[in-house]
């Protein structure tokens, strides 16, 4: 049997060879077109082994990174946001502005309709921080959507 070859734009999947970035990378993120763009569903993505490092005293935050999005055109492979979230792990931010820069790298890459990236940080001095990104297409329901995501957290 031959092996399927990858949609255009994909390089990682597969790819023995592709190493863990060092720094923050968000060129590794890479999508693929959207079969089903006439159906709304929702794609949830879950990573239980977020590190990033606290920009003030080195020391490293440890997190479970949850990401929800209804996809328009295109879809995140899999792989590429593993490596790219991985690559917060040398990267100095505190947790709100990781969850941002989550959501605002995938907004650019997938333009989805609606998208929600929550991070669960282990406590540190006694204080667990969990920050909510929510961002809805303006001028649509998901607009609407993502801001009673937020006040009705």
């Amino acid at each position: 049997m031959t092996k399927p070859e990858a949609p255009a734009g994909i390089s990682l999947l597969g790819n023995h060879n592709a190493a863990v970035p060092h720094t923050y990378a968000p060129e590794i993120l890479e999508a693929f077109p959207n079969k089903h763009p006439d159906n709304d569903y929702l794609v949830s993505l879950v990573c239980p082994e977020f590190t990033s490092i606290c920009p003030i005293t080195g020391q490293p935050d440890f997190a479970t990174i949850r990401i929800a999005y209804i996809p328009d055109g295109k879809l995140v492979e899999s792989k590429s946001l593993k490596l790219y979230l991985f690559s917060f792990r040398n990267h100095g931010d505190f947790h709100e502005d990781c969850v941002n820069i989550i959501m605002k790298d995938l907004i650019r890459l997938m333009q989805p309709k609606y998208i929600e990236v929550f991070g669960e940080f282990t406590p540190r001095g006694g204080i667990a921080i969990h920050p909510l990104a929510v961002y809805g297409r303006p001028g649509t329901v998901y607009e609407t959507r993502a801001a009673d995501r937020l006040h009705h957290r």
